[in-house]
């Protein structure tokens, strides 16, 4: 059993301990992404006001962007064998790291109750037992799963991505079959807030996996091509992404009303009726618990790292282990159950909200981690508040701070509008602004610190071998 289930938490993964290749980040983020999560983000474009043409060709766009940014971080993680946020100390300290961490267990929550209200849909029809049922039954077989860990992850990606790619598949061929596909695409006016609308989606959706991406890329052997883990976790992102919310935006401009608060329902009948409805309830389920698990398990990994660095803890016992994966999925199932009945407006405003936040972390750890350190960090001092890294970095706080400031005034939510959005017509830049601005300020106020600056000696050589592998 041991060899099944994980026993490596924010503790570096050992040499010895390292398998796979880079193409296992293709499969898991294809299946991670070939869901219903995913549909109904693209749907969204359309629902607040795009024509298909135009949703379709932002959307892809902002895949593309903020896969990018999201990719990057997965190839840290051969690298350093660590888990995703607990890199965060380079930059912020090991307690100050606290701060966008527990802005990302939010996140993780937000993400896995916003999961459990869909799949807990089709687990209900599947079941015959309803809808909160479903929920607390989806909830409970996702902690389980994320409690096994790493292994069964990638195993669970592999399938979803193939059961999923089929059924979307079919669906698609239902949905050109039902709607005239040329008539959909036949409106070419373009507006400019509906278009940046859509880039914003996609690219939230793919910047919100960056914190923890580079989790399940922490076990590949360190001699990985960084270059490789770069592409194949785009390209397995991008693809999985663009398709689920390619469907989702089609389907929402071919039957708005149908569609809109019936979602899977709508997607289930489009399908057929009898086993083949059982089987569509069934896919759903499974993309949704692919990347529950991973929420789940994310969540447990920044709950880990938030606490550790106050504790001085390396390591995590099993018993350890599954005490924060309840934690997790106890609140997540809560705001779930909290929440189901205003899904659609509540999610569309969760992940632009989220995106405020998460913008200038990334901005800062990649800025650090390729321009500053150099793809080198000294791992014993990721651990030690009296360190290199030191207990708080009040430089980067304040970046960090500056860079979500920053993009109040851009900022369009349904409980939010910044003052510049009405002179851009409406148009949403938050984004934009949230990674330029604190990738700059953190370049200039890192590169003058000559402690981060510095070769590294022979601790930080032996936990990170030069060279990127790409």
């Amino acid at each position: 059993m041991a060899g099944v289930v994980e026993q490596r938490s924010i503790d570096v993964v050992p040499d010895d301990e390292r398998h796979g290749s880079a193409v296992s980040q293709f499969t898991l983020w294809l299946g991670a992404n070939l869901q219903i999560t995913a549909v109904i983000t693209g749907a969204l474009a359309v629902v607040f006001g795009a024509n298909a043409f135009w949703s379709l060709i932002g959307l892809l766009l902002g895949n593309l962007l903020g896969g990018a940014v999201m990719a990057l971080h997965s190839a840290q993680g051969p690298r350093l064998g660590l888990p995703q946020m607990i890199t965060s100390r380079a930059q912020f300290g090991v307690r100050g790291a606290v701060v966008p961490l527990a802005l990302v267990i939010v996140m993780y929550i937000g993400f896995f109750a916003s999961g459990s209200v869909l799949a807990g849909q089709a687990v209900g029809e599947l079941t015959h037992l309803g809808e909160t049922p479903g929920i607390v039954l989806f909830a409970a077989v996702t902690a389980v799963a994320a409690a096994v860990g790493y292994r069964l992850i990638h195993t669970l990606g592999k399938i979803a991505g193939l059961v999923c790619a089929l059924a979307f598949v079919y669906l698609g061929i239902r949905l050109v079959q039902r709607a005239d596909l040329g008539a959909l695409l036949a409106d070419h006016r373009f507006g400019l807030p509906v278009f940046l609308l859509a880039v914003s989606l996609s690219a939230s959706w793919q910047l919100a996996f960056g914190p923890y991406v580079a989790d399940y890329s922490r076990y590949l052997p360190r001699h990985t091509s960084a270059r490789a883990t770069f592409w194949w976790t785009l390209s397995g992102s991008v693809l999985g992404s663009q398709w689920s919310m390619t469907f989702g935006a089609l389907a929402a401009a071919a039957a708005p009303a149908a569609f809109v608060g019936h979602e899977v329902t709508y997607i289930v009948g489009l399908g057929g009726a009898g086993l083949i409805a059982s089987c569509l309830y069934f896919v759903i389920a499974l993309g949704k618990l692919t990347i529950n698990i991973l929420n789940t398990y994310g969540g447990f990994m920044s709950l880990v790292t938030s606490v550790s660095g106050f504790r001085g803890q390396r390591t995590l016992s099993p018993r350890g282990r599954s005490a924060y994966i309840a934690g997790i999925m106890v609140a997540g199932t809560a705001v779930a159950l909290l929440g189901k009945d205003s899904f659609l407006t509540s999610f569309k405003d969760f992940l632009l909200f989220l995106l405020t936040f998460f913008t200038p972390w990334s901005a800062i750890n990649l800025v650090d981690y390729y321009l500053i350190s150099k793809e080198r960090y000294d791992i014993p001092a990721l651990s030690d508040p009296a360190g290199r890294y030191g207990a708080w970095n009040v430089r980067a706080l304040t970046v960090y701070v500056l860079g979500v400031l920053a993009q109040l005034p851009f900022l369009a939510t349904h409980f939010y509008t910044g003052p510049l959005v009405a002179p851009l017509g409406g148009a949403d830049i938050s984004w934009l602004v949230g990674l330029a601005v604190p990738a700059v300020l953190y370049w200039l106020a890192a590169r003058r610190d000559t402690a981060r600056t510095v070769a590294p000696g022979p601790r930080q050589e032996e936990n990170s071998p030069a060279g990127s592998g790409g």
